[in-house]
C-alpha cells in the first residue's frame, strides 16, 4: 500500500482475541470495520474540534490479508481533504509485527454537524496536531 499525500500515522493498535474471530479462525471483518469507524470518527472529531461528527461515506474496502488469533494490528488514518462541512480520511491497517498490509480504505467522509444534526461549516483547512491545539488552549478537558 503506497501513501499519496499526507503521511499516515499508525497510532491505534488492536490485539486479535478469540471473540474477534470468524468461523475461519481469522479476524471477523465486521469487528475490524467497527474499530476503523470508531478510530476514524475520533480522528475527525479532534481535527474538526466538534464532538458532533457523523460518518457519511466509506468507499470500497480492500481486505488484503486476514489477521489470526494473537496478531497485533495497527490502524493508520490521515486527513486527505477538508470540505466546507466535511473531512475526508484515508485508512490503512497492517500487521504490527510483520508490517504485512491487512486492509485499505481510500476514502472515508465524515460530516461536521450541529447539535440538531444539520451539517455545519467547520472552518478547518489543514491537519492539526494535539501539541498545536494545546498551545491555544492548555485545558486538556477541551477538544481544541
Amino acid at each position: 500500500m503506497q501513501t499519496q499525500g499526507p503521511e499516515l500515522k499508525f497510532r491505534t493498535r488492536r490485539w486479535v482475541k478469540p471473540e474477534d474471530l470468524n468461523p475461519n479462525h481469522t479476524l471477523f471483518g465486521g469487528s475490524l470495520l467497527k474499530w476503523i469507524d470508531e478510530e476514524a470518527v475520533i480522528y475527525a472529531i479532534l481535527q474538526l474540534n466538534n464532538p458532533h461528527v457523523v460518518t457519511k461515506f466509506i468507499s470500497e474496502i480492500n481486505f488484503i490479508s486476514a489477521p489470526r488469533l494473537g496478531d497485533i494490528i495497527e490502524l493508520g488514518i490521515v486527513a486527505t481533504h477538508f470540505g466546507t462541512t466535511s473531512i475526508t480520511l484515508k485508512c490503512e491497517v497492517r500487521n504490527k509485527i510483520t508490517q504485512e498490509p491487512v486492509l485499505a480504505i481510500e476514502k472515508m467522509v465524515f460530516v461536521n454537524v450541529d447539535e440538531s444534526g444539520k451539517p455545519t461549516p467547520h472552518g478547518k483547512t489543514a491537519i492539526t496536531f494535539a501539541k498545536d491545539r494545546l498551545k491555544d488552549n492548555p485545558d486538556p478537558a477541551r477538544l481544541n
